[in-house]
């Protein structure tokens, strides 16, 4: 996560753009978990 964090923070990736690196069924390959999204982003992953 902390690479992710990083990344969010210093404007290299967008919340949407984050989105495809979110562990989920249809993603299991996903390097984040949801919470994980949520506490980069402030935004509830759904």
């Amino acid at each position: 996560m902390t690479f992710w964090k990083l990344a969010f923070e210093c404007k290299w990736i967008d919340a949407e753009g984050l989105r495809a690196a979110v562990k989920t069924e249809s993603n299991p390959f996903g390097e984040i978990t949801p919470e994980e999204y949520k506490q980069i982003t402030g935004i509830d992953f759904n």
